[in-house]
């Protein structure tokens, strides 16, 4: 890894330290290399950036982004909405720091170029079984 940085404006999820040692763990397991930034963002900002990016008007729970730029070195901005993965929680019955673990390690996932099928098939899928087992070692 060669960098990770996070920015807050809401109430952040995670302290910086934890999101830092989260995103390094699925970057060495994976063996590669990145430079990420993670950032927490409100329900509002969230819908804005859902709208304009994949055309759904609604606050998502985490949007990722990857850039392979001319030097060669990744790069990837993750955005997580709290608000989101709280109520997300709560739906699931698990505490509200696993789903925010399990989100950043998602969307290191996506920024690495693991993908998923939508729908019901998306927790079968060989990315979810990935991410599930870095949260089981990491939450």
């Amino acid at each position: 890894m060669r960098r990770t940085r996070t920015a807050s404006r809401p109430r952040p999820g995670l302290p910086e330290r934890t999101v830092t040692r989260l995103v390094r763990a699925v970057l060495t397991g994976e063996r590669r290399s990145a430079d990420v930034t993670v950032t927490f963002l409100g329900p509002a900002r969230m819908r804005a950036l859902n709208r304009e990016w994949k055309g759904h008007d609604y606050p998502t729970d985490v949007l990722s982004f990857a850039l392979l730029p001319p030097d060669g070195v990744l790069t990837g901005d993750i955005y997580i909405c709290p608000a989101v993965a709280r109520a997300q929680a709560r739906t699931l019955g698990v505490r509200e720091r696993e789903e925010l673990v399990r989100l950043v390690v998602h969307g290191t996932l996506h920024v690495l170029g693991h993908d998923h099928p939508d729908g019901a098939d998306r927790t079968r899928s060989p990315m979810w079984r990935k991410q599930e087992r870095y949260v089981r070692a990491l939450a």
